[in-house]
């Protein structure tokens, strides 16, 4: 395939394993990885690209199961020359591959509150992307724009208004890739900010498997479930909860695992494959809605295709 690919600056690799790109630790290969040098090198690559070739971005793959049979696709990963943190007034501007936790740092040292960043894993684009939050803020409160790499090589600007943020998602077009956003912070005193963030970790790691292989929460928080059909008794529930109810935490499919800790956390024990950590989470959902009559909704991203049988 790289045989037919566009000239570029950065780095094209063929058949890479997405197994070593995920923090899950599963995945069989991409067609091709794309590495780009900057902005113009990813541009480049996306106007030569035949427009039959999918194209998928991916982040540090901390909210992401690839399948084993891997990627049909041009993955493109954005790297080191994406990844600035640029501050102006309240102001706070980065590279999408620059981890949330160091931009919630680098904008307390400066007096400017984006501390419900600091304990979402992952990095600036998987923010945007899929409107991450903690502790009641969201991403969509403090975005003020984003730049995109369009399907067809057009570097656009992007507004609340063309994101459309949602609970846990936005509209960005398929194939467009983020290449930096624009945050606006309200002000802080830098050592309440810092306090706060390290009482955010320490609550964190009390609560959550920190240590273990992870991808985040799994499933979606049920939204204006109603027990009994009315308007008037609709109430908001912790998917941890619901999973809990159906005697789910702890359970097991091969190497995959609900967290003991936190039932909301699916973790590979050691030995998973994709398929079963996607099985775990598809049998979660099966006795969540026998035993509640909710369905759950994944919040982890999954995509590829399976082993063939």
């Amino acid at each position: 395939m790289i045989q037919n690919l566009p000239q570029v600056r950065g780095r094209l690799t063929e058949g890479k394993p997405l197994s070593d790109l995920t923090w899950l630790r599963v995945g069989g290969p991409a067609d091709v990885l794309f590495q780009p040098a900057d902005i113009a090198d990813l541009q480049d690559f996306l106007r030569a690209l035949s427009g039959d070739v999918p194209v998928f971005p991916i982040g540090v793959g901390s909210n992401l199961i690839v399948r084993d049979g891997g990627l049909r696709a041009a993955v493109i990963r954005l790297g080191r020359g994406f990844n600035s943190i640029q501050i102006d007034g309240a102001l706070v501007t980065a590279g999408v591959a620059a981890l949330d936790a160091h931009v919630a740092k680098k904008a307390a040292e400066a007096g400017l509150d984006l501390t419900f960043l600091r304990t979402i894993p992952g990095s600036i684009g998987g923010a945007v992307r899929m409107n991450a939050g903690c502790y009641g803020s969201y991403t969509a409160d403090a975005f003020v724009s984003a730049r995109a790499v369009t399907r067809q090589g057009d570097l656009v600007e992007l507004g609340p208004d063309e994101m459309k943020f949602q609970y846990r998602q936005t509209d960005l077009p398929e194939g467009w890739v983020l290449v930096d956003a624009t945050f606006k912070a309200p002000s802080g005193d830098p050592q309440v900010l810092a306090d706060r963030m390290n009482a955010q970790l320490k609550k964190r790691d009390e609560t959550q498997p920190t240590k273990d292989r992870s991808a985040g929460s799994t499933f979606r928080n049920p939204a204006g479930f109603s027990s009994t059909g009315r308007t008037d008794d609709v109430h908001d529930l912790k998917a941890w909860k619901v999973i809990d109810e159906a005697g789910m935490r702890g359970a097991r499919r091969g190497g995959a695992q609900m967290s003991q800790k936190h039932s909301n956390f699916l973790i590979n024990t050691g030995d998973a494959s994709a398929a079963d950590l996607e099985g775990l989470g598809e049998d979660v959902r099966k006795k969540v809605y026998e035993n509640s009559g909710i369905t759950l909704e994944w919040e982890i991203m999954r995509v590829g295709e399976p082993t063939p049988e």
